[in-house]
């Protein structure tokens, strides 16, 4: 290996990546009581994440990833930090928690812990849906503007409220667009609305 190569993650990426938690193994057999894909491989990234449920809490979180080093240690630190978690903070777990937790990740890393907490939100609506409870998903009155990655407006304004203020730094952010793209133009109308109103909290 070159000299020259330089790790550019922290030491706690590190470690996830190459040692990596909860990795499902064989979803048949684990029998999880709520399960959510999101991601797309032709982008780069898909996550699937299976949960177990007992008394309101995730008693399990099982995972499989198909990506990079951060989308990797992402998604086995979330399945770390929320084994006994009550589900309704489970479900609010921004990707902002999560790359804290890794102690940072690179700029044009941070759509990889994006895709952990969709996929988690989307185990515990299954969950939420298998056993009857549908009351108790939270009612987004979100408008979808990615359908091939799911990114809603809400996605786009929480970007630019954290200091998005580019379409590359929200496609880094939140992979809005890159796969067919034909949601760019409603995307960064939104962009400059958003960034009109909150481009100064940067």
């Amino acid at each position: 290996m070159s000299q020259q190569f330089t790790w550019m993650y922290s030491d706690e990426v590190k470690d996830h990546f190459v040692n990596p938690r909860n990795v499902l193994e064989d979803e048949a057999s684990y029998n999880p009581d709520g399960r959510g894909v999101v991601g797309n491989i032709r982008c780069g990234d898909q996550m699937l994440m299976a949960i177990k449920v007992k008394d309101g809490k995730i008693s399990d979180c099982r995972w499989k990833t198909y990506g990079c080093a951060s989308a990797i240690a992402s998604t086995s630190i979330l399945s770390e930090a929320v084994k006994e978690m009550p589900l309704e903070q489970a479900y609010n777990i921004t990707p902002k928690e999560i790359a804290d937790r890794l102690g940072g990740l690179p700029e044009n890393k941070i759509h990889c812990s994006v895709l952990g907490d969709k996929a988690l939100k989307s185990a515990i609506e299954d969950y939420y849906t298998r056993t009857g409870q549908e009351s108790k998903i939270p009612q987004k009155k979100a408008e979808i503007i990615c359908e091939c990655l799911k990114v809603t407006d809400k996605d786009i304004e929480q970007a630019v409220r954290e200091g998005v203020k580019t379409w590359e730094e929200l496609q880094a952010a939140t992979k809005i667009g890159t796969d067919c793209g034909k949601c760019k133009d409603k995307g960064e109308k939104l962009l400059h609305e958003y960034v009109h109103l909150y481009g100064d909290l940067r």
